[in-house]
């Protein structure tokens, strides 16, 4: 990356991270989004799009965790072996091709995420700790090998299966993210040893325009046309991750 591409990156971080708090998510879809749209390398990509998770998804965490919307019981079974699971999928490095249509995949998912909206968000009944367990472990290591934390999956499959309200989903997967994020890097690191220095810059970015967000979201911002345009810049990453060769 040039460095007269940083601040528009550094720009278009903040931005994300500002949407993203502002409807309790972290951000790593659109970091990741972002940073593709700069034709970054994916071994810069997924060690810093978790990193700006970290920040965020910690900031989240502490809101919705005072806020009193904060399950253990939902949390723990998700989450014990998805961290462990996690470390593996940073330190596993897939090829280029590989990784461009996985995250290209998990970025048109992601897109429809936001443009579809549970009718009913009353809780029905709750997970068998087996069946959680199970679950988390695979989306601990689909959000190590993609650099997500994976509460983009983890929020809609709670909420589908009445599992959990609404604010309760965005608290468990806002420590979700932070867990498995942490772990991803981790094992990132481990491989690679490798952590580009502009993610500092993003980073600042990250933390200011996260906590804008979360103080306006928490609100009662208005999220449908924020999450409109989310979905529209995570399809065409996307798109381009998946036809670029």
């Amino acid at each position: 990356m040039s460095p007269e591409q940083l601040p528009y990156l550094t720009l278009a971080i903040l931005f994300v991270a500002f949407l993203y708090s502002c409807v309790g998510h972290a951000g790593a879809s659109g970091y990741i989004a972002v940073m593709t749209l700069f034709s970054l390398a994916p071994a810069d990509i997924k060690p810093t799009a978790l990193v700006l998770n970290i920040l965020v998804a910690s900031i989240g965490t502490w809101q919705f965790w005072s806020a009193g919307h904060f399950s253990w019981k939902l949390f723990w079974p998700f989450a014990v072996l998805a961290i462990p699971m996690a470390f593996v999928g940073g330190y596993l490095n897939l090829p280029t091709h590989i990784f461009k249509i996985l995250v290209g995949l998990v970025l048109l998912i992601s897109a429809a995420r936001f443009l579809l909206k549970p009718a009913d968000d009353s809780v029905k009944s709750e997970p068998r700790p087996p069946v959680a367990i199970t679950l988390g472990a695979g989306l601990g290591l689909l959000s190590g090998l993609t650099g997500t934390g994976g509460g983009i999956f983890l929020t809609p499959l709670l909420l589908s299966k009445h599992w959990a309200t609404a604010k309760n989903a965005a608290a468990v997967s806002a420590l979700f993210i932070l867990v498995n994020s942490a772990s991803g890097l981790l094992g990132i690191l481990s491989s690679t040893q490798h952590f580009p220095t502009f993610a500092i810059t993003l980073a600042l970015a990250a933390i200011i325009g996260g906590t804008a967000g979360s103080y306006f979201g928490s609100r009662k911002f208005d999220h449908t046309l924020i999450k409109r345009l989310l979905a529209l810049v995570l399809l065409i990453a996307g798109t381009k991750l998946i036809l670029t060769k």
